[in-house]
């Protein structure tokens, strides 16, 4: 269309794509992770490290700072300066962090600019290989059984901390949250045996599942997962629990020049439309979201309103 346009009298040239004013980048870029090395965040993180640094010339170096539900990582994002060589690869406890605690060290809506939504993946209820429980029922069972059996989870006002609270209202159970730094110090007392249960997200997991270290008995989502099919969803085992399932984005600090994000934001969704990448996400149990800046904009505040109201039901509330 643009050679047409070129060619044709009297029509206007095509105007060419928006550049950052400077060269970009022309530095090393810090992909900041809330959660440790090795879990579903990390794994979101490094499925695209080496395909961006291929794109953009320059290493996209990947630092874990874990703690405080993703907390840290983020303040450090929104304090770090707008030039685009300091990015968050978040989770949903971008929305739900508000809804559950007090204060924060930054302000949600001002102070990130949200570019893109990668891919989103199901919360699991999972056992360990030595655990008696075999379905859902099992659980419920043993929990009235014993009021305050632990389910691990990878933190507070996580994906999986939502899901335990809300399959207790569900079921009519009384559950023991046990937060950890990550998904998979939770999993690892899990298989050992010193956690019954867990809610996690299943990228990140899933290995562990196949290789028959986990035992998954239901999914937290609308619908069953390709890669468990015979595993039912909450519903079809007679609890229903709102879908929890965690997305994975980029997001940056306020003020990123529009240039720098509409980059990166368009280099992320090109490479979401690559079949390689699109196997690889799917191969995890997760599922393509492919969002850009303005959807995901739109998304925040949204979900912001509803997890304050799942929390208010639940009664999670953290000063």
């Amino acid at each position: 269309m643009a050679l047409a346009a070129a060619a044709a009298p009297g029509q206007a040239r095509a105007q060419p794509a928006a550049q950052p004013a400077a060269p970009w980048p022309d530095r090393p870029i810090r992909l900041l992770v809330g959660f440790p090395a090795g879990g579903p965040t990390d794994f979101a993180a490094r499925l695209l490290q080496e395909p961006l640094q291929q794109l953009w010339g320059q290493p996209l170096v990947v630092e874990n700072r874990p703690g405080a539900s993703q907390m840290i990582a983020a303040e450090a994002v929104a304090k770090a300066p707008p030039d685009g060589h300091t990015l968050l690869l978040c989770t949903s406890n971008l929305t739900t962090n508000p809804a559950v605690f007090s204060r924060l060290p930054y302000d949600t809506i001002r102070d990130f600019t949200p570019i893109v939504v990668i891919y989103s993946s199901p919360t699991v209820l999972f056992t360990g290989p030595e655990q008696p429980f075999r379905t859902v029922q099992d659980v419920v069972a043993a929990a009235k059984r014993q009021p305050g059996l632990a389910a691990a989870t990878s933190g507070v006002a996580t994906a999986g901390h939502f899901a335990t609270e809300m399959f207790m209202r569900a079921a009519g159970v009384e559950l023991t949250h046990v937060p950890y730094r990550g998904a998979i110090p939770a999993v690892q007392d899990v298989i050992g045996g010193r956690v019954p249960i867990t809610f996690s997200t299943l990228s990140g997991v899933i290995g562990l599942a196949r290789d028959g270290k986990l035992r998954p008995l239901a999914i937290a989502a609308p619908r069953r997962s390709r890669a468990f099919p015979d595993v039912p969803t909450m519903e079809e085992a007679g609890i229903p629990v709102r879908d929890t399932s965690p997305w994975y984005s980029f997001v940056a600090p306020a003020g990123l020049p529009a240039a720098i994000l509409d980059r990166i934001a368009g280099d992320v969704l090109g490479l979401l439309k690559r079949p390689d990448i699109i196997a690889r996400i799917e191969d995890s149990g997760g599922v393509v979201e492919a969002e850009g800046p303005a959807e995901f904009r739109a998304r925040i505040p949204r979900e912001i309103a509803v997890n304050t109201e799942v929390a208010r039901l639940s009664n999670i509330h953290i000063e």
